[in-house]
């Protein structure tokens, strides 16, 4: 995966991207600081089912639906 569109997020360590890679994608730091602000929010719920939810199939479809839903968010936020 290209690093540079997609750097690993600070809010998680590289050991967790390892074992659970769709956590890259939360990165927000990249965005424009109002889209920052509407997508900080979905990085901070991935670290929440992160932590709380046992490692099985069904947190990743938490994670993979929870980024669908953060990326439509940013992308509304273009049309603002």
């Amino acid at each position: 995966m290209n690093e540079t569109i997609h750097p690993a997020p600070a809010e998680f360590t590289e050991n967790e991207i390892r074992a659970e890679p769709i956590l890259r994608f939360f990165h927000y730091a990249h965005l424009p600081e109002f889209l920052q602000a509407r997508s900080r929010p979905f990085c901070e719920l991935a670290r929440l089912i992160h932590d709380t939810t046992p490692y099985n199939a069904e947190r990743y479809v938490a994670l993979r639906k929870l980024l669908e839903s953060k990326d439509a968010a940013v992308r509304a936020g273009l049309d603002a």
